[in-house]
C-alpha cells in the first residue's frame, strides 16, 4: 500500500476525492454527509492505511472546528429563545441537567473516572443542530410547533456546549476555584468582544465592505485574533472563533461575511469529520460492547423520554412533545468537538473517544429515519403515550355554555392570527383550537372560546361540536390532519364551509377533492386575503362555489406550467 503521509497535496487530494464519492453515495441513500466523511476517515487510515501520519489532517481539521464555531457565533440569535418561551429555555436547561446527571451516574457505574464521566454526561446531553435542522427543513417542519421547540432547545444546547467547552479545556481537574477562574476569564473576554462588536467593528467593516476581498480578509483577521487571544489565555482556539463570530454577528455585513466564509468552513469541516474517522479505533466495538450498548440506549431511549416528560410538564400535548423528543434522540457535532478537545488535552482516553464517535454515528443514522417516519411512529405509540396527558389539561380550556361557537379556527399560527384579526367583530362566535399551551393561555385571557389539543384526537373533535358550526378554518400544515377534519365535518355537517391549508398544489387539489370549499396556499395568497374571503362570504357579497371553481381552474393552470411550490435547498 502506498503511504502518502509525507505529501500534504496528495493527502488532501485523496481525502477530497474519496469524500466526494462517498458524499454522492450517502446522498443517494438519504444519509447525512457528516456520516460519509467519518466513514471516509475510517477507510483511509484504520482500514486501508493510506495515511499513517495524521498530523497534517488533524492540524487542518482544527481550522475546520474554528470556522464552524465562527459561523455558529455569527448566526446565533439569542432572541430565538423567546419565540418558544419557557419550554426551550428553562425546559432545555432542565433537560441538559437531567441527561447530564443520568449520563454521569451511568458512566461511574460502568467504571469511568469522574472527569471522563463528566465528558460522557455532556456528550450525550447535546443533540445535532446541523442534522436536525437539515432534516426538519427537508420536511418543511421548521415552523411547526415541535419544530420551534426543537430549534429553541438546540440553540440553548449550543450555548451551553460552548460554555462547557470553554471550562473543560482550561482545567485538568474539576475544582470550584478553577471553574470560577475559567468563568471569569471567559466572561471578561466575551465582554471585550461584545464592546468591540458594538462600538468598533461596525465602523471598520463599513469601510472594509467597499471591497469584497478586504471584507473577507478582515473577517478572517478578527476570527484569528480572538482565537489567538483565547489560546494564550488557556482556552481552545475554537472558543475564540465562536466569540469572534458573536462580535461580528451584529454588523451590517454579517450575511456577506457568512456567505464568503461558508465555503472555507465546509472544506475544513470535512477534514475535521474525516480526522474523526482516522483516529477511530474499530476494535472498541468488541472491547467495550457493554458501555456501547448502555450509553447508546441512554441516548435513544432515556434522553427522548426525559425531553417528552419535560415538554408535557410545560403543558404541551403528547404529539408535539413526542415529535420533539424523537428529533433530539442523537449525539451531535458539538459532542464530537468536546470529545476531540478532551482527547487532545488528555482528559479522555482514545477508547472513550472512539466510543463517542461510534455512538454518534449510530444515533445520527437512526435519527434520519426517526424524523422521516415520526408521524407514523406517533400513531403507533399514541395509546401508550396517553399517560402523559395527565400533565396537559388543567386550566387550558374555555368553553362557556351560554354561547355556541359557529366558527372554528384550528391553528393560531401566522395565518391563523391574520384570519382572527378579521373576525374580531364576531369574537364570541369563534372557537380557537391549538396545541400550543402558551397560545391557548393568551386566547383565554382575550376572551376567546378555546380548546387545547390536537385536531386529530377524537375527544377534541367531539368537543368542537362540528354539527352546529357554519365555518371551519384549519391552518394546520399537515395534509392528513386536514383530510381527517374534512371527513369528520362532512359526515355530520354538509352545510358548513371548510377552509383548509396546503403547502403544495397537489395537496390543495387533493383537499378540494375530499370536500374542502377553499384551500389556503400561504405562499400564493396570505392570511389577510383569506380573512377577506370569509368576511365577504358571511356578508353574502361572494358566492363561495364560484370562488372554489375559479381557484381549482387557477391551480390546474399553475400545475400545467410547472409553478409548483418552491422547495428549500440546503
Amino acid at each position: 500500500m502506498i503511504d502518502i503521509s509525507g505529501d500534504i497535496f496528495l493527502q488532501l487530494g485523496v481525502v477530497t476525492i474519496i469524500a466526494a464519492l462517498f458524499a454522492f453515495l450517502f446522498r443517494l441513500i438519504k444519509q447525512p454527509q457528516i456520516l460519509a466523511y467519518v466513514v471516509v476517515g475510517v477507510l483511509i487510515t484504520p482500514v486501508l492505511k493510506l495515511v499513517t501520519d495524521l498530523t497534517i489532517i488533524e492540524s487542518m481539521s482544527t481550522i475546520g472546528i474554528a470556522f464552524l464555531l465562527f459561523i455558529v457565533g455569527m448566526e446565533m440569535e439569542l432572541r430565538k429563545l423567546k419565540s418558544v418561551a419557557l419550554v426551550s429555555s428553562l425546559g432545555g436547561a432542565i433537560q441538559i441537567i437531567i441527561v447530564f446527571g443520568i449520563g454521569y451516574l451511568v458512566s461511574i457505574m460502568l467504571g469511568f473516572l469522574s472527569l471522563e464521566a463528566a465528558y460522557i454526561g455532556l456528550i450525550i446531553a447535546f443533540s445535532s443542530t446541523m442534522i436536525v435542522m437539515k432534516l426538519l427543513s427537508d420536511k418543511r417542519e421548521l415552523n411547526t410547533l415541535h419544530g420551534r421547540i426543537v430549534i429553541g432547545i438546540l440553540l440553548l444546547q449550543d450555548i451551553i456546549a460552548i460554555f462547557a467547552l470553554s471550562i473543560l479545556t482550561t482545567i485538568n481537574d474539576v475544582s470550584l476555584a478553577l471553574v470560577g477562574m475559567a468563568v471569569l476569564k471567559f466572561l471578561s473576554l466575551f465582554a471585550l468582544a461584545f464592546l468591540a462588536g458594538k462600538f468598533v467593528f461596525p465602523y471598520v467593516f463599513k469601510y472594509a465592505a467597499r471591497n469584497q476581498e478586504l471584507l473577507l480578509i478582515s473577517s478572517l483577521a478578527v476570527c484569528f485574533t480572538f482565537s489567538l487571544a483565547f489560546h494564550y489565555l488557556g482556552f481552545s482556539i475554537a472558543i475564540g472563533a465562536f466569540v469572534a463570530g458573536i462580535a461580528l454577528g451584529n454588523v451590517d455585513y454579517s450575511y456577506e461575511i457568512i456567505g464568503r466564509i461558508k465555503t472555507l468552513r465546509d472544506f475544513f469541516s470535512l477534514l475535521f469529520f474525516v480526522s474523526l474517522g482516522m483516529t477511530l479505533s474499530v476494535g472498541v466495538i468488541t472491547q467495550m460492547w457493554l458501555e456501547l450498548i448502555v450509553l447508546t440506549l441512554t441516548v435513544i431511549i432515556i434522553k427522548p423520554f426525559v425531553i417528552m416528560l419535560i415538554c408535557s410538564l410545560f403543558k404541551y400535548t403528547k404529539k408535539p412533545s413526542f415529535l420533539s423528543s424523537l428529533a433530539l434522540a442523537q449525539v451531535g457535532e458539538f459532542s464530537l468537538i468536546l470529545a476531540a478537545e478532551g482527547l487532545i488535552l488528555g482528559h479522555i482516553s482514545q477508547e472513550l473517544f472512539s466510543l463517542t464517535v461510534i455512538i454518534t454515528l449510530f444515533s445520527i443514522t437512526l435519527t434520519s429515519y426517526l424524523i422521516k417516519y415520526d408521524h407514523w411512529i406517533y400513531k403507533v405509540m399514541e395509546k401508550p403515550l396517553k399517560i402523559f396527558d395527565v400533565f396537559t389539561t388543567e386550566g387550558l380550556e374555555y368553553l362557556p355554555s351560554e354561547v355556541k361557537p359557529k366558527i372554528i379556527l384550528c391553528g393560531h399560527n401566522r395565518i391563523g392570527y391574520s384570519i382572527l384579526q378579521k373576525m374580531k367583530k364576531v369574537k364570541k362566535k369563534v372557537l380557537v383550537v391549538d396545541y400550543n399551551p402558551e397560545i391557548i393561555t393568551m386566547m383565554v385571557k382575550e376572551g376567546y372560546h378555546c380548546i387545547y389539543g390536537n385536531v386529530t384526537d377524537e375527544e377534541i373533535i367531539h368537543k368542537m361540536n362540528l354539527r352546529q358550526i357554519k365555518i371551519l378554518v384549519s391552518t394546520v400544515p399537515e395534509v392528513q390532519d386536514n383530510l381527517l377534519l374534512i371527513r369528520k365535518t362532512r359526515t355530520v355537517n354538509q352545510r358548513a364551509k371548510i377552509f383548509v391549508t396546503a403547502n403544495e398544489i397537489e395537496e390543495a387539489l387533493r383537499l378540494y377533492k375530499a370536500g374542502a370549499d377553499y384551500v389556503i396556499l400561504p405562499h400564493f395568497l396570505g392570511g389577510e386575503h383569506v380573512g377577506d374571503i370569509i368576511s365577504k362570504h358571511r356578508d353574502k357579497r361572494i358566492d363561495l362555489k364560484e370562488e372554489k371553481i375559479a381557484h381549482i381552474k387557477h391551480l390546474e393552470q399553475r400545475k400545467d406550467i410547472g409553478h409548483e411550490h418552491p422547495k428549500q435547498n440546503h
